[in-house]
């Protein structure tokens, strides 16, 4: 295995990757790619089976879960923020982002007695608060090991490993609902043991970035608040695009439901269709990744949401064109592609633009932006579904995402950004 043989000042990033899909990768991506391969594993067999858990274990409503799901996507804007900060004064990155993966780790054997509705939804938001503790730091940490021009493929590297885990999850729950009835309780069990592993590889693999360079003179003024970060023009127009587009951005945990409904899958068989999403992601993340730093990250970021736009427009086809085995291909792949053009490439995009002892808080402001207006787009399309059906809000989102990409376009948010 690489890391077993690799110096620890190998790992920390002072000696690239071998070579191949990977080269040029420092060791901190690599190592921490595998700590997101497992954590994903076990993150996702519990996000593959809460959409039918929920609504037909529990009876939770369209309107409900769509609070649940803004919930998962936006609780943790304010933590983000302050994971952010207080890894940048204290240069602690590891630490932080260590102690959102223990949390989140210690929520999934919570699940094992949240038993209504709404103490799940208790449980998922301090999940949540682990995520938004570690997602700032783990990604500053990939900026901060990478030159600017080579963003992209970090990004991409680590996304990929991340998605594979992704890939797995799904697949080790429909295993566990196969074999045990009522098989639940077994996803959170074994889901738990995973996430306690990724800890534990963190803690031994991953070394903390660098120290930067001291102050040239001891007078140097206080680092700047969010509200000066945001008055950098880059960073701002990052923002708002995120913040715009997410808000008509439909969660991928819907479309599952939707096309559920429309091919009649069995609740044995809904796990499985994250794996195709995954499994287009995984193949896409380099390749886009590297696109992005050579097209411009801006460009591909718009261009994977006019995916997600395809995907929305199959959904609202007529009932039978197309179907079957196509629909599901038709909906996934795209759903793949847009993951693979949209998370890594937008941190790639803002980590040439802060400076390194503010980046953990720059991609902090960033993600919330993206994750509050996911937040509001969830509660707006749960109660759209809840109000005039699946249909009508699925159009209405896919009406407002093509709009809003028009706009951003015209407007120049997509200009070329290549090497940023």
């Amino acid at each position: 295995m690489y890391l077993s043989t690799t110096r620890a000042s190998d790992i920390a990033g002072d000696t690239p990757a071998p070579k191949g899909p990977l080269r040029a990768v420092p060791g901190t991506v690599f190592a921490l790619g595998l700590v997101s391969l497992v954590t994903d594993v076990s993150a996702e067999m519990v996000t593959a089976v809460l959409p039918l858990y929920l609504m037909a274990g529990l009876g939770m409503s369209p309107l409900a879960f769509g609070a649940l799901d803004g919930l998962h996507q936006g609780a943790t804007a304010v933590l983000r923020l302050a994971g952010g900060r207080i890894a940048d004064r204290t240069r602690r990155r590891k630490l932080v982002a260590g102690t959102g993966y223990a949390l989140s780790a210690v929520c999934k054997a919570a699940l094992l007695v949240a038993a209504t509705p709404w103490s799940v939804a208790a449980v998922l938001a301090a999940d949540r608060t682990g995520k938004g503790l570690r997602t700032a730091p783990r990604d500053a940490l990939i900026s901060l090991s990478v030159p600017p021009g080579e963003q992209g493929r970090a990004f991409g590297v680590h996304r990929a490993l991340d998605t594979a885990g992704a890939l797995l999850g799904p697949l080790a729950a429909f295993g566990i609902l196969w074999v045990a009835v009522d098989g639940y309780e077994a996803v959170f069990t074994v889901s738990c043991c995973v996430a306690v592993l990724g800890v534990v590889l963190l803690a031994l693999f991953v070394r903390e970035a660098p120290a930067a360079a001291p102050p040239a003179t001891p007078t140097r003024p206080p680092l700047p608040p969010v509200r000066t970060l945001l008055r950098l023009p880059g960073l701002r127009r990052l923002c708002l695009t995120a913040a715009v587009l997410g808000l008509f951005t439909v969660g991928d945990a819907f479309l599952y439901l939707l096309l559920q409904r429309r091919l009649d899958l069995s609740a044995a068989y809904f796990p499985l269709l994250p794996v195709g999403t995954a499994a287009v992601f995984l193949l896409a993340a380099l390749p886009v990744g590297r696109l992005a730093d050579r097209l411009g990250r801006s460009r591909v970021f718009l261009g994977g949401h006019l995916l997600l736009f395809g995907a929305c427009l199959l959904l609202l086809a007529p009932v039978t064109v197309p179907g079957g085995p196509l629909l599901v291909a038709g909906v996934l792949a795209p759903l793949g592609l847009f993951y693979a053009a949209t998370d890594g490439v937008l941190m790639a995009a803002a980590g040439p633009l802060l400076p390194a002892e503010l980046r953990t808080t720059g991609l902090a402001v960033l993600q919330t932006a993206q994750a509050l207006a996911r937040f509001a787009g969830s509660l707006m399309f749960g109660a759209a579904w809840t109000l005039w059906g699946p249909g009508r809000a699925l159009g209405l989102a896919a009406a407002g995402l093509l709009l809003c990409v028009t706009v951003v376009a015209v407007s120049g948010g997509a200009r070329a950004d290549r090497g940023s």
